[in-house]
């Protein structure tokens, strides 16, 4: 790289940890099918009388938005409650649209994994990487 390039002056990539990256590939792909799941709303007109059914579109559409916004906000602790609470927003869809029930439940598993695993594989990284303590004989 020359010196004239400009990804040789940035500052280098902060790491993220695997609860991070995980649980960002999960609200990623989360994002898509509760947009799709908004779509679906919208096309069974199930929402309560006096409710446009438009609004199904745009539940949607702010509900993946969130998921979105808080994939790139996992790297603080409350992000990951904000997921917990946008996972209880989808499962409480299941009241219009009963497989909604079912994308909560995958989805839900794969968030849970990717908050739990993904903690303990930091931590277990963060181990790794510290210095030894030095034992009693030295």
């Amino acid at each position: 790289m020359s010196a004239a390039d400009p990804a040789s002056s940035s500052r280098p990539r902060r790491a993220r940890g695997a609860r991070e990256s995980l649980g960002s590939v999960v609200l990623g792909f989360e994002s898509i099918i509760v947009f799709l799941g908004g779509l679906v709303v919208y096309g069974l007109r199930v929402l309560p009388d006096g409710i446009e059914p438009w609004w199904g579109i745009v539940g949607g559409s702010v509900l993946a938005l969130l998921m979105v916004i808080t994939a790139g906000l996992l790297r603080h602790a409350w992000a990951i409650a904000v997921g917990w609470a946008l996972q209880v927003v989808v499962l409480l869809g299941g009241f219009l649209v009963p497989a909604l029930v079912i994308v909560a439940i995958i989805f839900g598993g794969m968030w849970a994994y990717a908050t739990i695993k993904g903690a303990s594989l930091d931590a277990r990284n963060a181990r790794r990487a510290a210095p030894p303590e030095p034992s009693n004989g030295e």
